[in-house]
């Protein structure tokens, strides 16, 4: 059974850009090495905007436009960039990827997955939306949050974060 990587949201705009964050500069090095090291597919996704951004439910709610299609910040993080080349990108338009789960159900028709791990941005946000998205796909399938790879909005969030996803059965390493 092969291992799937999962990248969330490693873009400009959520490392040192619009709502980035000094936790999140500091995970960046630790997420590159898990991605060159990693030994499986690696699916990247990208929080993805259009243009009237401030008209959405969530640009009402969180008014900083960020990650707008084809903007600086959507572009996700340099250190990422050439890791990147040849993988899967995922554009997603809200915290959690119904595309990522249907497509996780398509590679595991084609060779089972014994497993998925998730890194990335934010922990309280996107992390936790597709960690369970994920278990809600593949429920047999072992879910894992490295979180020396992750980061929260603050660390608090990122905190709660992680204690939320270990009630629902996903395991969270490198706490």
């Amino acid at each position: 059974m092969r291992e799937i990587l999962i990248v969330v949201d490693m873009q400009k705009d959520f490392v040192d850009g619009a709502l980035g964050t000094a936790e999140a500069v500091s995970i960046v090095p630790k997420v590159a090495e898990k991605v060159r090291s990693f030994q499986g597919p690696v699916l990247f996704t990208r929080d993805t905007h259009p243009e009237n951004y401030s008209q959405t439910q969530e640009g009402r709610r969180l008014p900083v436009p960020h990650c707008i299609r084809g903007s600086a910040g959507w572009e996700l993080c340099p250190e990422l960039r050439d890791l990147a080349r040849g993988a899967e990108v995922l554009d997603k338009p809200t915290f959690g990827s119904v595309r990522l789960g249907e497509r996780l159900l398509e590679l595991d028709r084609e060779e089972p997955i014994g497993g998925v791990t998730l890194i990335g941005l934010c922990t309280d946000i996107c992390v936790i939306s597709n960690a369970l998205l994920v278990k809600a796909f593949l429920p047999e399938v072992t879910v894992t949050v490295d979180a020396a790879c992750c980061a929260g909005v603050t660390p608090e969030s990122h905190r709660n974060a992680l204690a939320a996803m270990k009630m629902c059965q996903i395991d969270i390493v490198n706490e």
